[in-house]
């Protein structure tokens, strides 16, 4: 059954993504999606990689939709077409995508820094006017310090000048 679930969520930013580039039509979730992607609300992020290599992430911490396949959709067209880092993405380079949908759960306000850990969680940092969020599991990222130091980096963030709050959260990781 998990196969199945897995499928349908990058099935879903795929089919998006292709539709949008190729035709700029915006499509409605398909009617055989699991039911927790029409039934439940949750932020999730589109990660898409060519050849190995990030191509265009962009997502939503916080339910912004009224579903999880709504925010699927909104998010695909956004990584694929609105990453200030990349380019849009062209209708040649869609054979080549793989793509990653993290469905995210409720942010958590940290405490200690202990309570995080880079591999497990992914971190929001907030200002007063800025944020920045790193996803979890990341290549590369081993410790808390250097979750903690990208993130702020991302967001623009001067941890040593700025009140900074951490919040973290797990994710659902499905490619």
């Amino acid at each position: 059954m998990k196969d199945k679930k897995e499928s349908a969520y990058v099935r879903l930013a795929r089919e998006t993504i292709e539709n949008y580039i190729k035709y700029g039509n915006i499509i409605s979730p398909p009617q055989d999606l699991p039911e927790e992607i029409i039934n439940q609300k949750a932020g999730a992020f589109v990660s898409l990689k060519k050849y190995g290599n990030l191509r265009g992430c962009i997502g939503t911490y916080l339910p912004t939709r009224e579903n999880i396949a709504q925010e699927i959709i909104q998010n695909a067209i956004a990584a694929a077409t609105e990453d200030y880092r990349f380019g849009p993405i062209q209708e040649k380079e869609l054979s080549s995508l793989s793509y990653t949908v993290y469905i995210l759960s409720e942010p958590e306000l940290v405490r200690d820094i202990k309570e995080l850990d880079p591999q497990k969680y992914g971190i929001i940092v907030k200002t007063e006017i800025k944020t920045g969020l790193l996803l979890p599991d990341l290549e590369g990222v081993d410790t808390i310090e250097q979750q903690l130091s990208i993130t702020c980096q991302k967001g623009g963030i001067d941890p040593l000048g700025e009140k900074i709050f951490i919040y973290r959260f797990t994710v659902e990781k499905y490619q």
